[in-house]
């Protein structure tokens, strides 16, 4: 398979540019134009050709695509112009930025200019900022070939520091890369436009209804005793934070709190309209993105934009301003932007679940063996739970007792303590007191002492870590600590950085924290066991899909689920084949008790 490194060059402006416009509506804007695109193959002299759109064509049309791998710095930008304006889909996509991403971790400059700077290679030129506004015809010729040299310089860059990245990078995760590009460039769900149109005046109807219902004048607004109530009315616990002035605690409000600005994504759109209404905006998320997803009905099929690597832990996340990965699915307006994505006409789509699968990796990591054998055998776990809580047999459990037991094993798993079990058990509408939050947090830890020591482990682990010396965390084999470069190396080979480790004393001894462009943030040993299982769940998820990928279109990946897009005809078939993927474990994972769910339908919002 021959490797061709490219590099698109396309007209911009102060209007319309990717610093202002998507992605996907840049790509398939009217005002689109190529003004030339550089081409490398394997190590062979770079070319630069230009011209217009049907010469450009002609000339890519001489490569074999079909048995080639495409490389470029943004694969998402210049794989989805050969897809979508030539009709060229390669054997394989691959990308420098996302490499980065996993070798340098997500902290780390990503730019072909930062990464030409960290690996010595060359310099970056800047021929691009003197073309803005030009279409092709209006470049002299010299300041064409110049433009061309420019593009050209991008491609060897781009050849050079592949061939350094990809040296030992992982063969399983350029295939991900491949799949996940894929989702992006060759799009294959529709979109529902009259469900979105009549979405989008039930969005605008309640918002107005809501304020006016509410009587929220903007001294119910601004006040933050009146505004708390406004939330509590619709369920919501205002989120707290403690004051730096005071000392005490007070109510998380600012446009700049973290807890506030979740509210402002809330599933409920209801939360919504009262976020946007004190912050003073006039829409809501759910309005924005409503729009835009009319908008992208407007141009085509919904070229899914998922990132790789994008988050610490190596899981996928949110990209092009349509973030996939938090789409609602609960709340009066429920699932209607999740039924807006359809299969294609005589297809259907198969959402599989990974079930419990971080308190499963938990179990097992840890050496848990009475847990991890309750899931192995298929056996409630959140009645066993609840029934060490209440002191009841376990086919006594009632439905608000295994409700309990089932939020002590998903939350308490990472070290959270009293208070904020208490406040998690709120949101969902479970009041009780402190003490008794404490008595249900003690018996999670003293029934599951294997997984309290290893939060014990972890901690010891951050503290050989940050003097540099390297320790066995967790099941053998399974990872490994890189003290040198701070960082615990995942079975997929990849690194999970904690970037300029360090600690400060603290009330209660010494606490670690490690560097990231938002500051510093404290690591301990139950953050690390999040950090590690979440990895881990990312790992075999990542696996499952390249096997699903084998057989079906792989459309979607949000958290734990994968998407696949299959025909009607081979709904029974496909979906035994996804669930048996979704089982499977890599052999690194033995003993671990993977289980999944499916649900097949029409859109998305109705896999059940």
């Amino acid at each position: 398979m021959d490797l061709i490194t490219l590099d698109f060059e396309t007209f911009y402006d102060r209007d319309y540019s990717l610093s202002k416009m998507t992605t996907e509506a840049y790509i398939r804007d009217d005002r689109f134009e190529v003004i030339g695109v550089a081409v490398k193959v394997n190590n062979e002299e770079t070319e630069w050709a230009s011209g217009t759109k049907e010469q450009i064509a002609k000339y890519l049309a001489a490569y074999d695509w079909d048995n080639s791998m495409v490389l470029a710095h943004n694969t998402m930008f210049d794989g989805a112009i050969l897809s979508w304006h030539f009709n060229i889909r390669p054997r394989a996509l691959t990308d420098t930025l996302c490499i980065s991403r996993a070798l340098h971790g997500v902290e780390a400059r990503g730019a072909l200019k930062a990464l030409a700077e960290r690996y010595s290679i060359g310099e970056k030129g800047n021929e691009v900022v003197r073309a803005l506004g030009k279409r092709r015809l209006d470049f002299s010729d010299a300041d064409l070939e110049l433009y061309g040299d420019y593009c050209i310089n991008d491609v060897d860059l781009t050849y050079k520091l592949f061939g350094i990245m990809a040296r030992h990078f992982p063969k399983r995760e350029l295939r991900l890369i491949d799949l996940t590009l894929r989702m992006f460039t060759e799009p294959t769900v529709e979109l529902d436009r009259g469900l979105l149109d009549s979405h989008l005046e039930d969005i605008k109807d309640r918002k107005d209804k809501l304020l006016e219902d509410a009587g929220a004048s903007k001294d119910d607004l601004m006040s933050n005793p009146k505004f708390a109530e406004l939330l509590k009315s619709l369920g919501v616990e205002p989120p707290m934070k403690i004051s730096a002035r005071t000392g005490k605690e007070t109510y998380a409000f600012a446009k700049s709190d973290e807890d506030f600005k979740a509210l402002a994504e809330h599933e409920d759109d209801r939360v919504q309209a009262l976020v946007a209404a004190r912050l003073g905006t006039k829409s809501t998320l759910e309005e924005t993105r409503t729009q835009r997803f009319i908008d992208i009905s407007n141009r085509g099929t919904l070229p899914v934009p998922v990132r790789y690597y994008a988050a610490h832990t190596g899981r996928w996340g949110g990209d092009d301003k349509i973030n996939l990965q938090n789409l609602p699915s609960r709340g009066p307006n429920g699932k209607k932007l999740k039924q807006s994505i359809i299969a294609p006409e005589g297809h259907t789509l198969i959402d599989a679940d990974s079930s419990q699968i971080e308190a499963r990796v938990l179990a097992w990591l840890s050496g848990q063996n009475d847990l991890t054998k309750q899931f192995l055998n298929g056996e409630d776990v959140y009645k066993y739970m609840a029934s060490s809580i209440y002191g009841v047999d376990v086919d006594e459990v009632t439905k608000d007792q295994r409700f309990v037991g089932k939020t002590t094993i998903l939350g308490a798993g990472y070290g959270m303590g009293a208070p904020k079990f208490q406040h998690q058990l709120m949101t969902f509408g479970f009041d009780i007191e402190l003490e008794e939050a404490r008595r249900i947090i003690q018996i999670y830890r003293s029934t599951n002492a294997a997984i309290s020591g290893f939060w014990k482990e972890c901690q010891e682990m951050i503290r050989y870590m940050a003097s540099g010396q390297s320790v066995q965390v967790g099941r053998s084999g399974v990872l490994t600590v890189d003290a040198e470069r701070r960082a615990i190396v995942l079975p997929s080979g990849l690194p999970m950085f904690y970037n300029g480790l360090f600690f400060e004393q603290g009330e209660m001894g010494r606490e670690y924290f490690y560097k990231t462009r938002q500051g510093a943030k404290r690591i301990y040993g139950g953050k690390v066991t999040e950090n590690v299982c979440q990895g881990i769940a990312r790992c075999i998820i990542g696996e499952q899909m390249l096997r699903i990928a084998k057989k079906y279109k792989v459309v979607l990946t949000v958290h734990d689920s994968i998407v696949c897009c299959v025909k009607d005809e081979e709904i029974a078939e496909a979906r035994a084949y996804v669930e048996d993927c979704m089982r499977w474990t890599p052999d690194w994972a033995e003993g671990l008790p993977i289980n999944c769910e499916s649900g097949i339908g029409k859109s998305y919002g109705d896999c059940e």
